[in-house]
């Protein structure tokens, strides 16, 4: 990935306006959608997955717990579009029913650790000093480790629950959302509209989350973006390790987990999860990397 993109040159308008400052842009992004044939592919593939988690289980031919005894293991085939399993399921039912339980957990957790991130990102490139010099060196600490390691470390100390896959995820990219946002607010910090701010006696929280934040959205919505990908491919990687949801959920990496030991006899197992996580991750990544070039200053 490239590095993100700079704060805006000419900062937003000071004053109360946040939320249209945030809906500038979010126009901005979705301008940058449309003049990016890559990031309008992307946008497109991320809505089928949007459909599926939202519709997955209506449209879905059977139910993901439904077996079919006298079907295992069975090809694809007219009745069973991407086969069945050891079970007799149909693995096309499965996918559409397990979408809306992986992304929700993808979405869920990569807003909760930008949100972490851009707190203590903010916070450490407005204060500097030893603030910034704790908060750094704590999330230098965190980054040392490996994320899937990082992950599996949490999860193996709090348990295996949904609410704690989300936490370990979150705390994952907390580190990364904080540096992405502790270098826009350096480059921010000495505008002349934050010295008009203190001029006028605003409080420091005024500063952060008034003048600061609404200045540094397009950053965060591509970064957004980019960890968004990587959400999907930790909270897979963890459904695959075991660690994430449990039988008989029809969770992606949990179902390529299953489908191990019948590769040799059902090749077409593995093959429904494993394109559904990597057409969601291709789609997230050519949606922010489209939005960024698109955005990025001539």
């Amino acid at each position: 990935m490239a590095e993100l993109l700079p704060p805006a040159a000419n900062p937003l308008p000071v004053g109360p306006a946040a939320a249209a400052r945030r809906w500038m842009a979010l126009r901005r992004a979705a301008g940058a959608v449309r003049g990016s044939k890559a990031a309008t592919v992307g946008a497109a593939i991320l809505a089928v997955h949007l459909v599926l988690a939202v519709l997955g289980p209506a449209l879905a031919p059977y139910r993901y717990t439904e077996f079919h005894m006298t079907h295992l293991l069975e090809a694809p085939s007219r009745q069973f579009l991407a086969g069945t399993d050891q079970f007799g399921r149909d693995q096309l039912s499965r996918v559409m029913w397990g979408a809306r339980g992986t992304l929700t957990l993808a979405v869920v957790s990569t807003v909760l650790g930008e949100a972490l991130g851009v707190t203590v990102g903010l916070v450490g490139g407005y204060y500097r000093g030893v603030v910034d010099e704790v908060l750094m060196r704590t999330m230098d600490a965190l980054m040392a480790f490996p994320s899937i390691l990082l992950a599996m470390l949490i999860l193996t100390s709090l348990g295996h629950s949904p609410t704690y896959v989300v936490a370990g995820i979150a705390i994952v990219f907390m580190p990364r959302a904080a540096r992405v946002l502790r270098g826009v607010v350096l480059s921010l910090a000495a505008s002349e509209f934050v010295d008009a701010a203190r001029a006028r006696g605003e409080r420091g929280w005024y500063i952060l989350f008034r003048e600061l934040l609404p200045n540094a959205w397009t950053p965060i919505i591509v970064d957004t973006t980019i960890r968004f990908s990587y959400s999907i491919l930790l909270a897979t990687s963890l459904g695959f390790l075991g660690l994430g949801a449990a039988p008989p959920s029809p969770d992606w990496g949990l179902m390529i987990n299953e489908a191990l030991p019948f590769l040799n006899q059902a090749p077409w197992l593995a093959l429904p999860p494993a394109l559904a996580i990597s057409s969601a991750v291709v789609g997230a990544n050519l949606l922010g990397d489209g939005i960024q070039a698109s955005l990025r200053p001539e």
